[in-house]
């Protein structure tokens, strides 16, 4: 067994950690805070009718967790024997499961700036999100959230709301086509669920965005104003919680609110994210309470505006 160790970085900084594996040839990575432990070949139980790459369950301490091969998923050929494999154990989005892979080779400090997204959503497939530019190689990170949901569909059937609770909720705030909402989120498929489950709230002006520089870009344009803000942490160029820190230092843009939403809310995050002036922190198996954030958080600048005016 392997812990991973972290190294504290600067909140705020753009920076942060990711490990890097081999699958073949091919050098991937993800985030330390979604990594756990890093173990030998623990073994495993086949699961029947289960997803072609989901290829058992193995005990680790006494916890039973599922084991993802991802070079099946991701039709590689592996070079090394599952007896010799390698099991990053991570943790994320309130599932916990084991990744199987060649070989790890290290903790890397990253800044989302060495991000490369100019091939994402084309030639690098569904489930590559970046190439990172390193040791003259490139680094693929994945969209881990994607792979799970694939492999355990029935994860994303527990993102609807009830229509007659958010219904009173949003009723005090009038005509929700009055709010303009801006999110910045990196995955394509959570970036789906977010903006239909607003949608499912009645929340329609919504303005997506791929990543924490895009969204400053849009609140910095001349005459685009937003009520609130919802952003992922982990994204290229400029992450959530630098893109936070950046809009309240702003005289103009430090009233808006802001809901820091990551499938990775650990503690030291959610620290980080309430350091940088963040009103609210969610993690995104909670997608249903996300109208419930947005409504308090309106309801509450809405209240000011009256009691100000």
């Amino acid at each position: 067994m392997q812990e991973v160790k972290k190294v504290i970085t600067e909140v705020g900084t753009n920076e942060w950690q990711v490990v890097v594996f081999f699958l073949g040839d091919q050098t991937f990575a993800i985030n330390v805070d979604k990594t756990r432990e890093i173990l030998r070949w623990p073994g495993c139980r086949t699961i029947p009718e289960s997803h072609p790459s989901m290829i058992g369950i193995t005990s680790v301490r006494g916890e039973v967790l599922p084991l993802l091969d991802l070079r099946v998923h991701l039709g590689i050929p592996g070079k090394i024997d599952l007896e010799h494999s390698k099991v990053i154990i991570a943790e994320f989005n309130e599932v916990k499961l084991g990744f199987v892979v060649d070989a790890v080779e290290r903790i890397y400090r990253i800044n989302s700036e060495e991000l490369d997204s100019t091939l994402t959503g084309t030639f690098l497939g569904e489930y590559v999100l970046y190439v990172i530019k390193r040791d003259s190689r490139n680094v693929l990170l994945l969209d881990y959230e994607a792979i799970v949901q694939k492999v355990n569909p029935t994860l994303s059937e527990r993102y609807t709301i009830d229509p007659v609770r958010t219904k009173a909720m949003t009723a005090p705030l009038g005509n929700l086509d009055d709010y303009r909402i801006l999110v910045a989120e990196d995955s394509p498929l959570i970036r789906k669920q977010i903006a239909d489950v607003l949608g499912q709230g009645g929340f329609h002006n919504v303005v997506l965005t791929v990543d924490g520089r895009e969204a400053w870009d849009r609140l910095s344009t001349p005459g685009e104003t937003y009520d609130l803000l919802i952003t992922d942490v982990e994204m290229p160029r400029l992450d959530g919680l630098a893109l936070t820190r950046r809009v309240k230092e702003h005289a103009e843009f430090r009233t808006i609110p802001i809901i820091v939403f990551s499938s990775i809310m650990a503690k030291d995050i959610k620290v980080k994210a309430a350091s940088v002036g963040a009103e609210s922190q969610i993690t995104k198996p909670e997608i249903p309470e996300l109208v419930d954030h947005v409504c308090g958080l309106l309801g509450r600048k809405k209240e000011k505006k009256v009691s100000a005016g």
